[in-house]
């Protein structure tokens, strides 16, 4: 009996094993790839985003990778939140004008940029303390009656500078306010999720 009882343990064990082993990368449509030297060794380095789009989110996996010496790609950080997914409430859901624009490299600064109704907004991260950190986060908006928005807040300094302007016929002076806001340790790339947080 113990024998049986064993066996079918074991069964078990490699059924379940195999089944992880085998669950294949559902991210397989290739989005973008950014190349750009990420870590100051003059080598390209490159920025992959893909996307799964047999779920009906059509969420993002962002990768970064920095080159070897030898012509090969070492996988630094992956996300699978940094990017917000491409239907929040399925293919059928309400839609909100939002979504994923492109990934830029400037000067060793990843910058993955999102486009809205009416504006756009930006994280910027660079390669800090043994991961991609976010030291940047920019939005202009717009009210549609009238008011633009601009946000520029520095997370390495926690330098936040929020500015309301009118435009059209409503000519009244814009205003700018200034902030310390200090997030310490600065958020990781893994851990950032647009749309979650009212800060970045």
């Amino acid at each position: 009996m113990k024998k049986q009882f064993l066996l079918i343990l074991l069964l078990i064990c490699v059924d379940t094993f195999s089944q992880t082993k085998n669950k294949k990368d559902t991210f397989t449509f290739l989005v973008t790839k950014v190349l750009g030297d990420l870590n100051k060794d003059n080598l390209e380095d490159k920025v992959i985003v893909t996307q799964d789009t047999i779920n009906q989110n059509s969420p993002y996996k962002l990768q970064i990778f920095f080159a070897q010496p030898n012509g090969e790609f070492k996988l630094i950080a992956t996300s699978t939140k940094a990017i917000a997914p491409q239907y929040p409430d399925g293919r059928d859901g309400y839609r909100t004008g939002d979504g994923f624009i492109d990934i830029t490299i400037i000067k060793g600064i990843v910058s993955v940029n999102f486009g809205l109704l009416r504006g756009h907004f930006e994280h910027k991260y660079r390669f800090q303390n043994g991961n991609f950190e976010l030291i940047g986060y920019s939005l202009v908006s717009s009210d549609g009656h009238g008011t633009m928005y601009t946000t520029d807040f520095n997370l390495s300094t926690g330098m936040r500078i929020e500015k309301t302007e009118s435009y059209g016929e409503d000519d009244q002076a814009p205003t700018t306010t200034k902030k310390k806001i200090l997030i310490r340790p600065l958020p990781k790339i893994q851990d950032v999720e647009p749309f979650e947080n009212e800060l970045y």
